[in-house]
Order: C-alpha cells, then structure tokens, then sequence
C-alpha cells in the first residue's frame, strides 16, 4: 500500500480560500484555520511554494519533484530527481528549481516551463494565419511597457515572416482609467478591420482621454456612428470579458505578458525570443516527424 500524508498548508494562500474553510482557533494570541489539505501518494520529504502562493513543489521519496496548483492540489507534472537529492527550493515565480545533492556534491539548477492553453479564437493576430509558432501578447493601451515592446514585436515579425503569428489579447489594468476604455475602442475597431490601425494610433497618443480616441478613430476613417454604436454594444464587452477570464486562467496580472506557443516569455530581448521561437518551431517540426 503506497503511504500517503496529509499535506496542510496554514496562513499561505489567497484569502478567497477561506470560503468553506472550518472555523477558526484561537490559542493564546495567536488564530489560525485550516484554508486547504490534500493527500499524496507519495511521502513527501521536502517542499517549497513559489511567492504568489499558487505553486507547491514537492520533494518526494519516488525520486521526483511534484508540482502542484495550491488552489485545488491538481498536480501540474513532476520532474525526475536523483534518488540522493534530499533538498529543494525555487525562484520566487518557480521557473527555477534548485536541488542539493549531498552523496555527490552537486548542486543543480532547472528551467521551469509551464505549457498552458490560451484561447484565442477571434483575436486580432498579424502574420501568417497557418503560422507553425504563435506568440501571443497580453497588453494594457495605458501601459508604458507595453508601448515600448512594439519595435521587438516588429522584429520578431520581420525575422518570421511566415513561422510567427502574433495574437493581441487586452488586459486592462485596475490603476489605470483610460485602458479599458481603449481597449474597447480597439474592439470596436476591429468590428470594422481596423484593430491595429486603432492600435498604433491609441499608442501613439501621448495621453488617452474620451476625446483622444474619438479623435484616433476619425483619424484612421473609422464609421463613426457605427463605432460609437460598437463601443456600448454588448459584443465588444463580452469579448473583452472574454481576453481577461484567459488572462486569469493563464495566470497574468501585468502586461506586457508574452506566451511563445503557450510558454511564457522571461527574457524579452530579442535574442531570446528568437531563441524559444527556435525551439517551439523544433518541437512542432519534431511532433510532425512522429
């Protein structure tokens, strides 16, 4: 019989967990509540979370490192250790896992990547349609990052002509007023294919107020009346809602965010992104081959 533990995590995670949570124990000054337990099949020797609470990495006594959602305890995959290892820890996002190695003296770094699926049915893409390699950006109208990261994107295209899309996806950001507003305004837009004529425009304002992005859809020939009848319709708002569930299913909160077919991008020069570009059209070529 596999030995199993209970694996209880107190005070650690987002305080929506607390809904359904037992009630709360007071011992001296000190109140605590259990927010979540989960069991696993295997006896887990050490573990660590990453900063934002949604990751546990768990050292077990199978040789392997078990990743799981904090949220739920899905388990999100594993990682294969040697059998000496007897200590672990990560970066502060996870994308690096450290482990110690006393029988052979060795310590030992990994690249974490996570895969994860972006729906982007409908979204305002440039490039080649049939592209082998989708990069997919999630951006905020109002964001000086974001605006900054158009001549990489430019690049990207220009050395991928017919290997890289680029998918648009919106994610206004609560601080700032104006972002939702103009995505809006570039859903709108798009109704009339012109999303990223409106999208070079609203970037290119210096500052984004009602008035600027009327004047920004006069100017690329938008038909107003029916711009003005797109931006308050129900359609453009569901697909707005639409860009943020993704969002938060791929876990961004801040833009500019990259994925490189479903992997996010750490490293935004050009080089490195020319570099996961590489390998995601060497491992669509590889699964072809198979």
């Amino acid at each position: 019989m596999k030995k199993t533990l209970v694996l209880c995590f107190l005070l650690l995670l987002p305080a929506w967990l607390y809904a359904g949570s037992p009630p709360s124990t007071q011992s001296g000054s000190v109140d605590w509540s259990v927010l979540t337990t989960w069991k696993m099949a295997t006896k887990p020797l050490a573990f660590v979370q990453t900063l934002d609470n949604r990751r546990v990495y768990v050292l077990g006594d199978d040789s392997k490192v078990h990743i799981f959602s904090s949220a739920n305890g899905r388990e999100l995959g594993a990682i294969p250790v040697d059998k000496a290892v007897t200590a672990i820890d990560i970066a502060p996002r996870g994308e690096r896992l450290y482990l110690l190695n006393p029988k052979d003296k060795t310590f030992t770094s990994i690249a974490v990547n996570f895969t994860v699926h972006i729906d982007i049915t409908g979204d305002p893409f440039l490039g080649n349609a049939e592209a082998p390699v989708t990069l997919v950006l999630f951006s905020d109208f109002q964001c000086p990052y974001c605006h900054k990261l158009q001549p990489l994107l430019h690049q990207v295209l220009k050395r991928n002509p017919n290997t890289v899309k680029i998918v648009f996806k919106n994610l206004p950001l609560p601080m700032h007023k104006m972002a939702q507003p103009a995505a809006l305004a570039a859903l709108a837009a798009q109704d009339q294919g012109k999303f990223w004529p409106m999208h070079d425009a609203l970037f290119a304002l210096d500052k984004l107020s009602p008035e600027a992005i009327n004047g920004a859809a006069q100017k690329i020939g938008l038909d107003m009346e029916q711009f003005k009848k797109d931006l308050g319709g129900q359609k453009v708002r569901e697909r707005l809602t639409k860009d943020l569930i993704d969002a938060e299913r791929a876990e961004v909160h801040g833009t500019p965010t990259l994925f490189i077919n479903g992997r996010l991008v750490h490293n935004r020069s050009i080089q490195a992104v020319q570099l996961m570009i590489d390998h995601a059209l060497a491992q669509v070529k590889k699964g072809a081959a198979n």
